[in-house]
C-alpha cells in the first residue's frame, strides 16, 4: 500500500468522525482489527443474546501515533461490544459421489453468525 492511500484513508477516518484508534481481538479462534462502530460477524457465541453488552480483551491497541502489543493480552484495555444477533451464512453445496457407482450425495451448510458491533476501545 502507497504512503499517498494510507494517508488518504486516514483523512476519510477523521471526517467520518470516527476516532483512529483501533485494535486486534480473538473470539472463535479468529482475530479481527476492530474500529470504534464498527460491525463484524464472528462465530457463533453461546451465550450472547441481542442487545446484551460484552467486553472482549484487546491483543493490540493502536492509533496514528502509539501502538501497545499485549503478551497475550494489554493490560487494561478492553474491547466494548454490543450484540445486534445472530445470523446465517451463505448456503454451501456439499456433493459427493464415487465414480461409476451411481452413488451420490447433496447436502447443504449453513454457518451461524453473531454480528457484533464495537462500541468502544478502552485503554
Amino acid at each position: 500500500m502507497s504512503e499517498e492511500t494510507k494517508t488518504a484513508e486516514k483523512k476519510e477516518v477523521k471526517k467520518a468522525g470516527k476516532s483512529s484508534r483501533f485494535a486486534v481481538i480473538e473470539t472463535g479462534g479468529k482475530q479481527y482489527i476492530v474500529r470504534e462502530g464498527q460491525r463484524i460477524e464472528v462465530e457463533l457465541l453461546a451465550d450472547a443474546k441481542e442487545g446484551k453488552d460484552l467486553t472482549l480483551d484487546a491483543l493490540l491497541v493502536g492509533d496514528d501515533k502509539t501502538v501497545k502489543v499485549g503478551k497475550p493480552m494489554v493490560e487494561k484495555a478492553t474491547v466494548k461490544v454490543k450484540v445486534l444477533g445472530d445470523i446465517k451464512g451463505e448456503k454451501l453445496i456439499v456433493f459427493k459421489y464415487k465414480a461409476k457407482k451411481n452413488q451420490r450425495k447433496k447436502t447443504g451448510h449453513r454457518q451461524k453468525y453473531t454480528e457484533l458491533e464495537i462500541t468502544k476501545i478502552e485503554i
